[in-house]
């Protein structure tokens, strides 16, 4: 199944978003210290483009450096990509068929917000069965 909600995913919104997080990753990879800030947009680029089977959790140890990295990333790009994920989620409610995937939008929403200090794992090891 969830093979199947990615593919539905990719064609009707995950193609689009992984564009967005792309391009705010090479707009944030211009400067040197916008590095860590484009690894981040891509990391979450390839989670945007095959959302179901994985899921997002906390990195034991990220600290306060991460903190204020995602207050400015909030600021750079976060917002704007949370939007996009908004405005493409309560599109997808439309539909009968879109809700599983307007719902997938809405849980990336705070990754999206928060991105640095968090690590994207398969949703079978999310509790710590590495």
């Amino acid at each position: 199944m969830k093979t199947i909600l990615n593919i539905i995913w990719l064609v009707l919104c995950g193609f689009w978003m992984c564009l967005g997080y792309l391009l705010a990753g090479v707009l944030l990879c211009v400067t040197i210290i916008g590095i860590p800030f484009g690894v981040a947009a891509f990391r979450i680029g390839l989670f945007a483009l095959w959302p179901f089977g994985y899921t997002a959790v906390e990195r034991p140890g990220a600290g306060a450096p991460s903190c204020v990295a995602n207050v400015l990333w909030l600021i750079l790009a976060g917002w704007w990509l949370a939007l996009g994920h908004v405005l493409t989620g309560i599109a997808l409610c439309v539909s009968i068929i879109g809700i599983p995937l307007a719902l997938a939008n809405f849980k990336l929403i705070p990754i999206s917000l928060m991105p640095l200090g968090k690590e994207i794992v398969p949703t079978d090891q999310r509790f710590g069965t590495r």
